[in-house]
């Protein structure tokens, strides 16, 4: 037995083969702006204002898209050397080892369907809150949460999810027209929450711009690093990229721009309209589940706050629809390889989709999203991110000495200063996460070592060839 061993580009590409490649660039930057505005601009600007940042939560979102840019290029650069499925879980197998990357696709796999079912229980806030009630309907209590806030389930999140996986089960065209739809939708109705509100910006609410009550740690700067670590949860869309290589179009050149392009139209968004919504309500009052809905009601927008709630839907149902991709591609690559059951890694031969692997997806996310609340389920997610952010970007520098791996596709600029910044960034944001999400996720990835130790590894498809 060796943990380390190294499985290789070329068995990959062969096992992957059956997925169907019809992915371009302008559907990358679909799934990826699906993905990255989500519940990330239409929850988190407001809840991190109120508790970490104050207005200075748009210099938050700032630091995590420039980490994330750089973070990017590396997982650009995989892709382009390896078009395989399973992004970091993969990338980590082939430069580090099988143990590495198995537990790069555990933390992966805790990111991708609790990413989910925060989606979902995001969209049930605002689907409840501002759509049912605009026409006098109102969900029992024990519909609208599950045991941990008093109620029995979340049943609009669980519908949501199970709507969702009926799509991806027709195969990544359907889901992708569906995708590119709602994203024109959602992008022009943020862009209309901008336009109107600036309007009713009042200066008064930007001082102070760095609330005196958040100054803590380095410089005086713990506030604004903990929200941009936190917020790291609206920019893990462009890890569902990667997890696409193998269905996308020339990945050489597809995945990067797919990628820069998602953070690129990602910040500028985040930025303007976090700076909006913390200019038109205070940052005091901005901890609730639908800041965006609520400052429109403050300034007594009630039409506006109807648009707001449909822009809100249609990013949340996006942003579900490419991590819920992104997820059970992961957990087919891990079934793939042997290190969970094999029948994980089949693929449909009429839709070309990994159908048994959506359905442990869709079963485990609808159960999150159903019984745990939005503020414990994001709270776990980017821990398992900025770890797999820093394995990939550190594994630039291995990639680039294995003579085996031909890259004739992108390469990160600036070799290796790049690789090493956007590592130690990764790194610097896991000690910036509150301590009960560290020692949430060191149990998570101590669970993972028992499971690969008990089934992966006697199961590998990697431990049994010669």
């Amino acid at each position: 037995m060796d943990i380390f061993k190294k499985e290789s580009v070329s068995s990959y590409m062969q096992a992957d083969a059956k997925l169907k490649k019809t992915l371009r660039t302008k559907d990358l930057i679909g799934l990826g702006i699906g993905a990255v505005i989500g519940t990330g601009i239409f929850i988190l600007p407001g809840n991190e204002a109120a508790t970490h940042a104050g207005p200075a939560v748009a210099i938050a979102f700032l630091l995590a898209a420039l980490v994330s840019g750089l973070v990017g290029m590396a997982y650009a650069e995989f892709s382009s050397a390896m078009p395989v499925a399973g992004s970091a879980y993969s990338f980590g197998s082939v430069v580090y080892g099988e143990i590495v990357g198995w537990i790069l696709g555990w933390a992966l796999i805790l990111e991708y369907f609790l990413a989910v079912s925060a989606e979902a229980t995001g969209f049930a806030a605002y689907f409840n809150n501002n759509l049912l009630s605009a026409v006098g309907i109102t969900l029992p209590k024990a519909l609208q949460a599950g045991p941990m806030e008093g109620g029995v389930i979340n049943i609009t999140a669980v519908v949501i999810v199970l709507i969702i996986a009926a799509i991806l089960m027709k195969g990544s065209a359907m889901s992708t027209k569906v995708e590119n739809f709602a994203v024109v939708v959602k992008v022009a109705i943020i862009i209309l929450f901008i336009v109107v509100g600036v309007f009713y910006v009042k200066s008064d609410n930007y001082t102070p711009f760095y609330p005196a009550e958040f100054h803590s740690g380095l410089f005086g700067m713990g506030g604004i690093l903990t929200a941009a670590a936190t917020v790291f949860f609206a920019f893990i869309g462009f890890d569902a990229l990667a997890a696409n290589s193998a269905e996308t179009i020339d990945p050489g050149k597809n995945v990067i721009k797919g990628i820069l392009g998602t953070v690129a139209i990602a910040v500028v968004m985040y930025v303007t309209f976090s700076f909006v919504l913390t200019g038109i309500v205070n940052y005091k009052q901005l901890g609730v589940d639908d800041p965006a809905a609520f400052a429109m009601q403050v300034i007594h927008l009630s039409m506006f706050n109807k648009l707001i709630t449909v822009g809100a839907l249609f990013g949340i149902f996006t942003a579900m629809m490419t991590m819920f991709i992104g997820g059970s591609r992961l957990v087919y690559a891990l079934g793939r390889d042997g290190l969970l059951p094999k029948s994980m890694g089949t693929v449909s031969k009429k839709y070309g989709v990994p159908e048994k692997a959506i359905f442990v997806a869709t079963i485990v996310q609808a159960v999150f999203a159903g019984l745990v609340p939005l503020s414990e389920l994001a709270s776990l997610i980017n821990a398992g991110t900025l770890i797999a952010f820093a394995f990939i970007s550190f594994g630039v520098i291995k990639l680039r000495r294995r003579k085996d791996i031909k890259n004739t596709g992108f390469k990160m600029p600036w070799y290796p200063f790049l690789p090493i910044l956007a590592g130690s960034c990764s790194i610097l944001f896991i000690f910036m996460l509150p301590r009960v999400t560290q020692i949430s996720v060191t149990i998570w990835l101590i669970l993972g070592f028992i499971v690969y130790f008990t089934y992966g590894v006697r199961h590998s498809k990697l431990q049994q060839k010669n």
